[in-house]
Formats: structure tokens, sequence, C-alpha cells
């Protein structure tokens, strides 16, 4: 299980460059020092699961965790990075997508598609950008659930590609946690 919940973060969004357009935003948005998420204020000394229950952009990300059951998991020790996707991220997936997901013989999907946005490991903005350029442009990193995500810069954004050619730009990076890094992204992440 330790093994599982510390592969289990790496599935939010990420901006990069020498001063990304998402750090930027980020920057803009910050109260004592830390970042504004969702009107909220993200906590360093917080968890994953105790920041985000805070941000009024992530209820759809936080109902999902709980009903998944994932939600000891992502409060472990870590260190996770999620790229997260926020309620509009939610909402743009097909009419009734989220309700099914969300029903109890649905779970495992629901596991999957989480853990799908989930990589071991702190993978700030920084590390990201190093592994895009070591990779000539392209850095692919395997998810908790298994599954690979690409990661590429278009401008000054990160943009992650899933298996099945869907893409999520990172629209705040660097949200530091107690137990990982949270990257918000602006869709939602599917497996095979």
């Amino acid at each position: 299980m330790k093994k599982f919940a510390a592969m289990m973060v790496v599935a939010l969004g990420v901006g990069f460059g020498s001063m990304s357009v998402s750090a930027q935003m980020m920057n803009k948005s910050m109260k004592g020092g830390n970042p504004m998420v969702g009107g909220a204020e993200m906590s360093k000394k917080k968890n994953i699961v105790e920041n985000a229950m805070n941000s009024k952009d992530h209820t759809t990300l936080v109902a999902a965790v709980k009903a998944a059951g994932l939600v000891d998991t992502l409060m472990g020790k870590g260190p996770f990075t999620v790229f997260a996707p926020t309620n509009a991220a939610f909402a743009m997936l097909p009419a009734g997508t989220v309700d099914t997901l969300l029903m109890p013989e649905n779970k495992g999907m629901l596991t999957g598609i989480l853990t799908y946005h989930v990589v071991a490991g702190k993978m700030n903005s920084k590390a990201i950008a190093k592994a895009i350029k070591a990779g000539n442009g392209r850095a692919e990193f395997t998810t908790v659930a298994g599954g690979k995500l690409v990661a590429t810069m278009e401008s000054m954004s990160v943009i992650v590609t899933d298996e099945k050619a869907g893409r999520a730009t990172v629209t705040i990076a660097d949200v530091y946690q107690s137990n990982g890094v949270i990257h918000e992204v602006n869709a939602v992440l599917m497996p095979n």
C-alpha cells in the first residue's frame, strides 16, 4: 500500500520556462507567500487532500477521490506529483460521465482515472522542464495507474498529453504540499 501511495500523486498540470505564463498566474494569486487556488490559500504544511478540500475549483476532484477510496493514500507521506483537473475540466466530459464514474459499481474505473493523474515523486515545474529538455522536447512519465503521460512545451505552457491524445494545459504550477506538489490542469486525462 505504501508503494501504491507513493506512486499515487503525479496527476495535475505544469507550466515552465524561465517564468512561464502558468507560474506568473500562480504568483499573482499569492497570499502570505502561499498560492491561492480556488479562492483558498494553499499551505505547504497541509497535504494534498487537505488543500484540495479548501479549493472551490476542485470540489469534483475531491468528491471523486472520496468515492474512489483514495483519501488515505493522498494524505500519505508521498511524495506525489498530481495533475489536478478543475471542476471546469470535469464539466467538459460528456454529459453524465462524472455521475456514472461516482457510482459505487464504477469505483475501479474511477480509481484508474484518478491514479492516472498521479506520478510518484515530487516533480516541480523545473524538474519537468529539465525532463522535457533532456527528451528533446518531450518527457514521458509513468503514472501510478501504470499508464504514460507525455509533457511538452508550447509557448510558455506545459501541455500534458494522455494515451488517447487528449491534451491538458497546466494552468497553475508548483502548488507545494507537505507530501508533494500539485499542478492544476484544464482537462481530465484519460488512460487507455
